[in-house]
């Protein structure tokens, strides 16, 4: 018994007649009858009582119709939802992210655009560092990512540049320079990397994202400092978290500058225009899942060239 079967013979039982199910059916009489005989030897029962102006339904016809009813029903229903999956339109999306990609307002305005233009794709989210999410990404856990820079670029992931921002300096707001009136009022004045090396330094852990604080003891390195890490963390919101506790000072993406405001003091790294913080998309080479390859399209629509 296949689905075929199943179509015939409903569409006997809803006709009564042998003739008119056929045309609805587009086919010939002769083999629809032998179709629905063939499958009542099947069932070892019999479905219809033939009389002269077409068929009935036995009373076995009857439960079966029931049965078949609902199996045509749930099988068009997995057509409407495998289409749906074919058009991009349904499915799972699992997407990674840094803390830091996170607080650059372009990440949370393209999730809610994706979820605008597919609200029935599952999006799941996950944070993690950027060795982590590259890692998920290799082994199939995620279909995207959006991290700053990465740890590694192995082969069979895509990496792509969305944009880049400048780093800014964080200092515990009590142990920042002070400023006169003026200076407040046209912003917070720049600090160079020899000022913010006289304070302890707090870093987000290297190994889990070396690349943004590689740059930045690179950059002592050739201007002759030596910074004083007391810290290495795996978060930076972390990071942030112990620079507002009076822990140490810290440089961070201008995207960030928000966090604890009235205990951290922000301001812009003077002579550091190499040091800046990119937001990079990673996907899977060769991904086969239409909603990942309609999110990574329209993350880079919106980041534009």
């Amino acid at each position: 018994m296949d689905i075929r079967a199943l179509r015939y013979f409903a569409a006997v039982a809803e006709t009564g007649h042998m003739t008119r199910a056929a045309e609805r059916l587009g086919i010939q009489q002769p083999p629809l009858s032998q179709q629905i005989k063939t499958l009542e030897r099947s069932l070892g029962m019999q479905l219809f009582k033939r009389h002269p102006r077409g068929v009935a339904l036995t009373e076995a016809g009857r439960l079966f119709q029931i049965e078949a009813k609902r199996l045509l029903e749930d099988m068009e229903a997995m057509r409407l939802r495998m289409k749906r999956v074919a058009e991009g339109q349904a499915g799972v999306l699992r997407v990674g992210f840094t803390s830091s990609a996170a607080a650059h307002r372009f990440v949370p305005d393209a999730l809610r655009a994706f979820r605008d233009a597919h609200p029935g794709v599952e999006l799941q989210l996950r944070e993690a560092n950027a060795a982590e999410l590259t890692e998920a990404l290799g082994a199939g856990r995620l279909h995207a990512a959006l991290l700053r820079k990465p740890v590694l670029q192995p082969e069979g992931l895509n990496f792509q540049t969305l944009l880049r921002e400048p780093m800014m300096a964080a200092l515990p707001a009590g142990q920042a320079p002070s400023s006169t009136s003026s200076s407040r009022r046209a912003g917070p004045r720049p600090l160079t990397l020899a000022k913010l090396c006289e304070h302890p330094m707090i870093l987000v852990r290297r190994p889990g994202a070396p690349g943004l604080y590689a740059d930045l003891l690179a950059l002592c390195h050739m201007q002759g400092l030596v910074p004083r890490v007391v810290a290495e963390v795996e978060r930076m919101m972390t990071n942030l978290n112990l620079v507002a506790a009076g822990v140490g000072a810290s440089v961070v993406p201008a995207s960030m500058a928000g966090v604890h405001p009235h205990a951290i003091h922000y301001a812009p790294l003077a002579g550091c225009d190499a040091l800046d913080a990119p937001l990079t998309l990673v996907w899977r080479a060769g991904e086969d899942s239409l909603p990942a390859q309609l999110f990574t399209a329209l993350l880079q629509e919106r980041a534009g060239p």
